[in-house]
Order: C-alpha cells, then sequence, then structure tokens
C-alpha cells in the first residue's frame, strides 16, 4: 500500500467485494463517512453495512478522479459508480464522494468520506421545484 493509487485500486476492490476485513484494515480506527443524506456511519456503522440482508454491490468504481496532497494527507474528489442492492432495494447509480486519506504506518489510511447525490443519475433523488 505504498502509493495512494494502489490504495485507492485496494479500497475500490474491498468495498465492491462487501470485504469487512479488509476494509478494518484500510480505515483510520476514527474513520466517519457521511452519507448522501446527510446521516453518520462510525467505522463499525461502516464494516457492518454488508451481509446478506444488506449492501452489496454488483459494481464499485471511481472515475474523474482529482487528488490533491498535503503533508500526510490527500483529498480525493471522485465520481463513485455503483450497481448493487441495499436490503434489497437498489441503491443510485452514482455519487459525488469526498474521500480524506492520511498517511499512516507506512501506508494510506482512509479517515472520511462524504457522499452527495449527482443530479439527474438514476437513483438520486429528483431536484425540488423552485418556487414561482
Amino acid at each position: 500500500m505504498s502509493d495512494l493509487s494502489t490504495f485507492l485500486e485496494e479500497w475500490t476492490t474491498a468495498e465492491q467485494d462487501g470485504d469487512a476485513k479488509a476494509l478494518d484494515e484500510l480505515l483510520t480506527d476514527d474513520f466517519r463517512a457521511i452519507g448522501p443524506y446527510g446521516f453518520i456511519l462510525p467505522k463499525p456503522a461502516w464494516l457492518a453495512r454488508f451481509g446478506p440482508d444488506g449492501l452489496h454491490y454488483d459494481a464499485f468504481s471511481l472515475d474523474e478522479v482529482d487528488v490533491r496532497t498535503y503533508d500526510g494527507a490527500a483529498v480525493v474528489t471522485a465520481r463513485q459508480n455503483t450497481a448493487g442492492t441495499h436490503q434489497g432495494n437498489p441503491i443510485p447509480e452514482a455519487t459525488r464522494v469526498t474521500l480524506t486519506t492520511v498517511e499512516r504506518d507506512g501506508g494510506w489510511r482512509l479517515a472520511g468520506a462524504h457522499m452527495s447525490f449527482i443530479a439527474g443519475t438514476a437513483g438520486a433523488p429528483p431536484l425540488p421545484q423552485r418556487p414561482g
């Protein structure tokens, strides 16, 4: 896990596979995710998303990746492309994601993720109507 692009590949593979054990190693202990509806998931809840009645990905990838690096940290913005279900319901096909990564113990770890719906993509809520 020496460079950030390798780390991102490992993270997307672990997400797609629902590999909670691998994700446990890739996330910081104080990891927090903010979902597209504003809910917050600490690391234990993030790892518990998978299972027979939970989240299942058929596909998971990052596109339009932009990386900004700082001393010991990097902020990654991307389009997250997914196919799958959560509790039997289809999940949105795309979200914008901001990933906060930090260097720890000789490698990169994910400290935070923030997701937003992309208007007009399948599964995103409709845009609100403007008054008037």
